[in-house]
């Protein structure tokens, strides 16, 4: 199976206990549903119900696995900004907060 270029996906989810999760995936619907039901990342088992914050486009696995790298790497009230602004380009917010 091959996937289109644009097809990878950045999200960010919040716990029950406010905590933040960052990912990434090809299909936000599946993945999320894997999440709640306790059969996607160890880390949020028992911590829903979980809701969906963020998710924009995020280029293919490559480049998608650079961004959810990035992200993972800012400090909490970082993130929190990201999903205030939820900016249509990610590269281009993260670049603008690199550079101040």
């Amino acid at each position: 199976m091959s996937t289109t270029a644009a097809s990878w996906r950045l999200y960010i989810l919040r716990t029950a206990k406010g905590m933040l999760y960052t990912g990434i995936t090809n299909d936000i619907d599946r993945r999320f549903n894997q999440h709640q039901s306790g059969k996607g990342a160890k880390a949020l088992r028992g911590k829903g119900p979980l809701e969906l914050l963020f998710h924009c486009e995020a280029g293919d696995r490559s480049q998608a696995s650079k961004l959810e790298y990035q992200v993972k790497q800012l400090k909490r009230n970082e993130k929190i900004r990201l999903i205030t602004h939820q900016p249509e380009s990610l590269s281009a917010w993260l670049e603008g907060l690199r550079n101040g």
